[in-house]
This record gives structure tokens, C-alpha cells and sequence, in this order.
């Protein structure tokens, strides 16, 4: 997929968790470190369905542009839910499972975006 395809996913999905108030999105281009995906967005609801309704947000915005999800884990538990869409990978946490698994401390080697980059 094209550079500007992927970013839109990107934009389309941090724009999707903020709607539903997701709190501290970090969006980690991870392309130079890992072939597992290009970029990792990372965030955090207060409750489960909080957590589910920022997935809902991510799932609906992106497969209405046509980018459908490979794959989604955790949605029951709502603890940590991990939407594969190839060339990006959403985490959507609890702030007690964000804290502890501590992901962006794993890939301090992305480089984490700014607003701006966007």
C-alpha cells in the first residue's frame, strides 16, 4: 500500500479514536524497526465499553473508507483490543493494561509523530 494510503488509515483512525474520547493517542511509525507493521496508534479508554466503543469508532470509520480489519483480538475482555489492518495496528487499552504492558517503552526505536506529521 502507498505511503499516502497508509497515513490516511492513520488519520482516519486516531480521528475516530478521538471521537470517542480516547485519551493519550500516540501514533509510532515502527517501519524502520519492524516488519510487523508500519505504524502502531495507541490509546486508552476509562471502562470496557468505553475501550469497545473506540474499536466500534476505529472498525466502522476505517471499513466505510474501504480498508477492512484483518483481524481483531480482545474485544470481549475489553482490556486490550488489537485491530490488525496490515499496515497498522491499533491498541485500544484500559489505563491499568496500558501502564502495565508499557508498549510504547517497547518501541521507543518508532518514531513517535506528532501532530503536525500527520
Amino acid at each position: 500500500m502507498s505511503e499516502d494510503r497508509t497515513l490516511e488509515m492513520v488519520r482516519l483512525a486516531k480521528a475516530a479514536l478521538e471521537d470517542k474520547k480516547g485519551q493519550n493517542i500516540k501514533v509510532i511509525d515502527i517501519s524502520k524497526v519492524s516488519v510487523l507493521a508500519d505504524y502502531f496508534i495507541i490509546a486508552d479508554g476509562s471502562n470496557p465499553n468505553q475501550v469497545q466503543a473506540m474499536a466500534d469508532s476505529v472498525e466502522e470509520a476505517l471499513g466505510q473508507a474501504g480498508y477492512p480489519c484483518r483481524q481483531i483480538e480482545g474485544y470481549g475482555s475489553a482490556n486490550w483490543i488489537l485491530m490488525d489492518y496490515g499496515d497498522i495496528i491499533i491498541h485500544a487499552f484500559n489505563r491499568e493494561d496500558r501502564l502495565f504492558y508499557d508498549l510504547e517503552r517497547i518501541w521507543r526505536d518508532g518514531k513517535f509523530l506528532s501532530e503536525e506529521e500527520l
